[in-house]
């Protein structure tokens, strides 16, 4: 019985460009108690690999936090697979802004503490008691409301390419930093104004406004279906677009884009520009923004030493990172000290004030 990957990256790439097939890439949630994760979980990957799913999905006790591509003739009868899963029926399936056969190139499904690592003791609140699920339209309305505070649950290098109009976006690394952040700063308002919330595709937001709530947050909202949903409803309804630059994802594809505007810059030369790369540097792999012409220049480095190290034979370069664990700089995802023009962000009461 197999329960892994046989293939590698590239095997897998050369298979998918041979059979010619368009793929669809989608993601989706869901709290629910699964009371054997591990088995579920094997359950999972025997049925979608014989679609040839490929993905990152967690399950944990607390539920399933999955994105993925399939094949666009397996999605009905991937859809009805997941409605004979009680709690999956009728789940929503946010479907990518941009569609890229090669956004994953492996299955992986791993059973975790948690779907979303938000650091939070589930048994001091009411995980259930979540704030209010508003659509696209009423979206809108809100967040040009003076007495809304809107507020991106994403992390830095995230909301760097793209966020909501008018946004806190918080100096966070990780979404569980990002709850204490906010709760504090944001404290005098609690009763008095309108707390919306927003992420890629709800997930986070769902965990986040219970707990808002429990710690006395009077109006809670969150965006129904986060980014994405957001997304797919101003497409097909004609609302206007209030979302500038593009929606950072975790995949192959990195980002869709949802509007023209570009609020980023490289990080080595200051230049306009929104997309990310990782160091060519098999030792770094820095997430970084670069534009073209440094990347040209830089050889899709992050730094001088990266690209001297690059440039090295491929035996050369194994040799120096035997035994070396990755650089602590690969988890600051852009705000390493050798990148003149990384991210500075506003501080929230900066936003606030501009408001008023």
């Amino acid at each position: 019985m197999q329960l892994y990957n046989k293939l590698s990256a590239k095997e897998r790439a050369a298979l998918i460009d041979q059979s010619g097939e368009r793929r669809l890439t989608l993601s989706f949630y869901q709290y629910a108690k699964i009371d054997n994760p591990k088995i579920f979980r094997d359950h999972l990957f025997i049925t979608w690999n014989a679609m040839d799913v490929l993905g990152r999905i967690y399950v944990a006790h607390e539920g399933i936090n999955a994105q993925l591509s399939l094949p666009a003739n397996q999605f009905k009868a991937f859809k009805e697979h997941l409605d004979t899963i009680t709690f999956l029926k009728d789940v929503r399936l946010n479907i990518a802004v941009e569609q890229d056969n090669k956004s994953f190139l492996k299955l992986k499904i791993k059973v975790r503490h948690k779907i979303v690592a938000d650091g939070l003791n589930d048994e001091t609140f009411d995980v259930t008691d979540k704030g209010i699920h508003v659509d696209a339209n009423a979206f809108n309305t809100l967040i040009e409301d003076n007495n809304t505070v809107l507020v991106d649950m994403r992390n830095h290098y995230e909301s760097e390419i793209g966020h909501f109009k008018n946004a806190i976006t918080p100096d966070v690394d990780t979404f569980r930093e990002s709850l204490d952040i906010i709760e504090a700063d944001l404290k005098e308002y609690k009763e008095d104004k309108n707390l919306v919330m927003y992420c890629t595709g709800g997930i986070r937001c769902e965990k986040a406004s219970a707990y808002f709530k429990h710690k006395g947050f009077k109006n809670v909202y969150q965006l129904e279906g986060g980014i994405i949903e957001y997304t797919r409803q101003v497409k097909e309804q004609g609302i206007e677009n209030k979302f500038l630059g593009q929606n950072f994802v975790f995949d192959d594809r990195r980002a869709e884009r949802i509007s023209d505007d570009i609020i980023a810059n490289c990080h080595q030369c200051g230049k306009p520009f929104d997309v990310h790369t990782n160091c060519a540097n098999e030792a770094c792999h820095l997430l970084f923004i670069q534009c073209d012409e440094c990347k040209e220049e830089m050889d899709n480095c992050c730094s001088e030493t990266c690209k001297e190290i690059h440039a090295l034979p491929y035996e050369e370069q194994k040799a120096l990172r035997k035994g070396q664990g990755n650089s602590n700089d690969i988890f600051k995802k852009g705000r390493a000290d050798h990148l003149p023009y990384k991210k500075d962000l506003r501080n929230i009461f900066e936003v606030l004030k501009a408001k008023q």
